[in-house]
């Protein structure tokens, strides 16, 4: 495998901003995002020259980082503005994390590996990101102390909608989830209308499980 220059990654870049804006993404402020946040920086090393591949790639201890079209469409489908505080379910490499701290006011990430939270945060300290909050814990809890929250962005697959998440979501407000078993889900949005969910379908997903208390054991 031949091993990529700043050109070429500059242009696979590109080439990747294309290819999602021909499967459907459309919002500036995503696509500006995604422009903005180079995704090479948040995958090993090793995987350097698929870091513009439109697919998942394993970032160790058994997770990945998403593939991008799923994470433009998620943050798409979450639409989050300058005054929203996000909680963020899965923080991983950190990447979906900056493209939420681009959008929003304030982001909530919680990891359930201690190693993997404190290497995204140190990665979004050093690209500048002064609006994300980092914690360590079981993410099917969500971050009581905090909410309510305007939006939430789970990154990993539930068996249903964790129901202290749900709780924790504010009046009107969102909430982008894959549900289903753990090896094959859907994509939903949820809306909070009344105090109820409201379903809208997004596509097919596979993601890792969320695992805890109110996931898989």
């Amino acid at each position: 495998m031949v091993w990529p220059s700043e050109a070429d990654l500059a242009r696979a870049h590109r080439a990747l901003l294309a290819e999602l804006r021909r499967k459907g993404i459309t919002d500036p402020r995503v696509l500006a995002a995604l422009e903005k946040v180079p995704r090479h920086l948040f995958v090993l090393p090793e995987h350097l020259p698929l870091a513009y591949e439109d697919r998942p790639l394993p970032i160790g201890l058994g997770q990945t980082i998403s593939q991008p079209y799923i994470v433009a469409l998620s943050t798409q489908a979450l639409a989050p503005t300058p005054e929203d505080r996000v909680l963020e379910i899965g923080t991983g490499s950190g990447y979906q994390t900056a493209i939420l701290a681009e959008l929003a006011k304030e982001v909530f990430t919680v990891e359930r590996l201690p190693e993997l939270s404190r290497e995204a945060e140190e990665r979004l300290r050093r690209l500048g990101y002064g609006n994300v909050r980092f914690r360590v814990g079981d993410g099917t809890k969500g971050w009581p102390e905090e909410a309510p929250f305007s939006r939430i962005l789970v990154a990993a697959a539930a068996p249903k909608v964790p129901p202290s998440l749900f709780a924790q979501l504010a009046e009107g407000g969102r909430m982008v989830l894959p549900v289903g078993g753990r090896f094959d889900q859907d994509l939903w949005l949820v809306r909070k209308e009344a105090g109820k969910p409201v379903y809208e379908y997004l596509c097919p997903v596979t993601f890792v499980p969320l695992i805890g208390e109110e996931g898989w054991p």
